[in-house]
């Protein structure tokens, strides 16, 4: 595996190790006892064009965590203020020699274009709303985690289906890796084709959450809506906001993810959020760290 571009490009075999490696670093940070020089020398690029807390920040504890060098490029302060090209602003980067390029961008692509460039491993921190696929990959590891597999797991996700990319990348990673997936979402808000066959769409929580293992809520990315699509936030959050009552009705059993950012009273409430016996939230977060390090470890590891 050169790059991370998309779970549409990975086998179930290359997720499972994956997972696998994200595992033995889990259990190794755990203990404190890991290789901290795995990436001595190393030079991680971590190239941000959108607004980012979890996916940056974990990139780089998990790049420092095993030693690398980390450059956070800043779009603000750059040249392309100045009129350079996103092109050449890239291939500048990519003449100054760095072993790995994480770049997050609201072009859709915008990573398989880097990658035809780069001389160096990039992998896809998020673009536009096509794929984030270490998102997926740290959600599998967190429902593996939970609930000891993920093959005949019900997986419900809900929320801003068409904009999101972490919609598209966890429908891709779960259904090859044989969990049942569903949809929920306004119409105008679902896709017509979803990237992978076999998912349910539904458009009411009384409909689409029974039976759900793993109930996920997305914010509404209203940054990749053209025009307001939404009424309201209220009146969204009436419609299809998780709640503790809403929750305990349709799917008292579910455990609860949300990749963040949290919007809440919006996509869920703050008694959901922060229950301790149901919401796995901050364990995403956790998990990003030795999701990322795995993926680092495999792209540019010695």
């Amino acid at each position: 595996m050169k790059h991370l571009l998309g779970i549409s490009d990975l086998s179930k075999q290359d997720i499972e190790s994956i997972l696998a490696l994200t595992d033995r670093y889990a259990r190794a940070l755990a203990k404190g006892a890991w290789d901290r020089e795995r990436l001595k020398d190393r030079i991680v690029l971590n190239l941000f064009f959108e607004d980012s807390t979890r996916t940056l920040t974990s990139f780089e504890i998990a790049a420092k965590r095993l030693g690398a060098h980390v450059v956070n490029w800043n779009p603000h302060t750059s040249s392309l203020s100045k009129g350079e090209s996103f092109i050449d602003t890239v291939d500048t980067l990519n003449a100054m020699g760095a072993d790995a390029f994480v770049i997050r961008h609201s072009e859709y692509g915008a990573p398989i274009t880097v990658a035809q460039r780069a001389q160096c491993a990039v992998i896809n921190g998020g673009d536009s709303w096509r794929e984030h696929p270490t998102q997926a990959l740290l959600d599998a590891y967190t429902m593996i985690q939970a609930k000891g597999g993920l093959d005949g797991l019900t997986v419900t996700i809900v929320g801003d289906i068409a904009h999101s990319r972490v919609a598209g990348s966890n429908i891709l990673l779960l259904t090859k890796m044989g969990a049942k997936v569903r949809v929920i979402a306004p119409q105008i808000l679902m896709p017509q084709k979803l990237p992978a066959p076999g998912v349910e769409k539904f458009h009411s929580l009384a409909d689409g959450l029974p039976g759900s293992d793993i109930v996920m809520t997305l914010r509404l990315q209203k940054e990749r809506m053209d025009t307001a699509l939404i009424s309201s936030d209220a009146a969204y959050f009436n419609e299809f906001g998780l709640t503790r009552d809403v929750l305990d009705r349709y799917a008292p059993k579910a455990l609860v993810m949300d990749p963040g950012p949290l919007v809440r009273g919006v996509q869920i409430a703050d008694d959901i959020a922060e229950d301790p016996e149901r919401s796995l939230i901050l364990k995403q977060v956790a998990n990003g760290i030795p999701t990322r390090m795995a993926v680092l470890d495999m792209l540019v590891g010695k």
